[in-house]
């Protein structure tokens, strides 16, 4: 199989390697890469032999500001779909919300019936089903796919959790099986039901990738904090090794301590990109207890607060009823009561 990917950032290069390793043909774009394989979107069109399948996968920010500028004015996508045979297939990987709206509903005026869209983005459960009715009502399928592995996916496989009918998750299954690890197909993809499904299954990995990280975050702190430990970062990967708390996010862990011992070069400040807000959310939704995601979530919160407002209520009402000494502003704190 031969196809098309824009966008050859951090997550797309590796991708085209990864498919490329499995035997497929990759014509790779981007406006800034000098890695590209073609130099514009109509070469790459003019590139694909049919069927023609294109991923399309940009960063935040300028780049994806341009693209969906240049899909708005629709001239390359016109191109891109005329080109494709039916059925045609199209993968779009851009930034949850807006513009992955915007690029389904051009999508939608282009393709006809008997066409497929995958998402392979980070967007909500809840877009998929408006995206998939969107569609439908023209005869096009629909699939959310949810992709996990990040910048390690080339080497390791990215896990994939996809929703939506039978046979449009077998219409692109051979780009799918390029990309999951090696192994069992059930070790490392999953169709996990209905349309939103896949998004779904993806929002729960990364509400429990809030907590793992919080947890070890926790212990690394509490680590730091005693005197009587005085090595760290060997403690961690000591761990890796027949503890029951080994795990790839552990092994992450030991890697960014041998960089940076203390993490004395990072900043404590944490943002989170949706999923793990939606994951309480649904929490909340379902009356399903969820005290260590929704810990992990604030933990996020509180990194970005040089001065705590709560806290200062906090201190206040312990002086107004107590007489406990507060911390004038612009002074260093002192600690005196436990």
């Amino acid at each position: 199989m031969h196809i098309g990917l824009i966008g050859l950032g951090k997550m797309g290069a590796h991708m085209r390697e990864r498919i490329r390793a499995a035997g497929h043909e990759v014509s790779g774009y981007s406006r800034t890469s000098p890695d590209r394989d073609v130099t514009s979107l109509v070469e790459l069109v003019a590139a694909l032999p049919t069927p023609r399948i294109v991923i399309v996968m940009v960063p935040a920010g300028a780049a994806t500001a341009q693209t969906i500028t240049d899909l708005g004015e629709l001239l390359c996508l016109v191109e891109l779909v005329a080109a494709l045979p039916t059925p045609r297939i199209v993968i779009v990987m851009v930034p949850a919300g807006a513009a992955t709206a915007q690029t389904i509903t051009d999508l939608g005026e282009l393709l006809s019936a008997g066409d497929l869209v995958v998402d392979g983005g980070n967007s909500k459960f809840t877009d998929d089903i408006v995206h998939a009715r969107e569609l439908k009502a023209k005869g096009i399928g629909f699939v959310d796919c949810g992709i996990s592995g990040g910048v390690w996916g080339q080497e390791n496989g990215y896990g994939l959790m996809c929703g939506g009918d039978d046979e449009h998750v077998k219409m692109v299954m051979p780009i799918f099986d390029a990309l999951r690890p090696e192994g069992p197909r059930d070790e490392g993809f999953v169709h996990a039901g209905e349309v939103g499904s896949g998004h779904y299954v993806k929002m729960v990995h990364n509400g429990i990738e809030y907590g793992l990280m919080q947890a070890y975050a926790e212990g690394f702190e509490l680590l730091l904090a005693k005197d009587s430990v005085k090595d760290v970062p060997g403690s961690f990967k000591a761990w890796t090794r027949g503890t029951v708390v080994r795990s790839w996010l552990l092994d992450l862990m030991v890697k960014a301590l041998e960089e940076d011992h203390d993490l004395g070069q990072i900043r404590g400040y944490v943002n989170d990109s949706g999923e793990g807000r939606w994951t309480v959310e649904e929490g909340i939704a379902h009356a399903v207890p969820m005290p260590v995601i929704t810990a992990s979530l604030f933990a996020r919160f509180s990194s970005r607060q040089d001065d705590s407002p709560q806290m200062k209520a906090v201190a206040a009402l312990r002086n107004q009823f107590g007489g406990h000494a507060v911390t004038k502003a612009g002074e260093s704190g002192v600690l005196t009561d436990h």
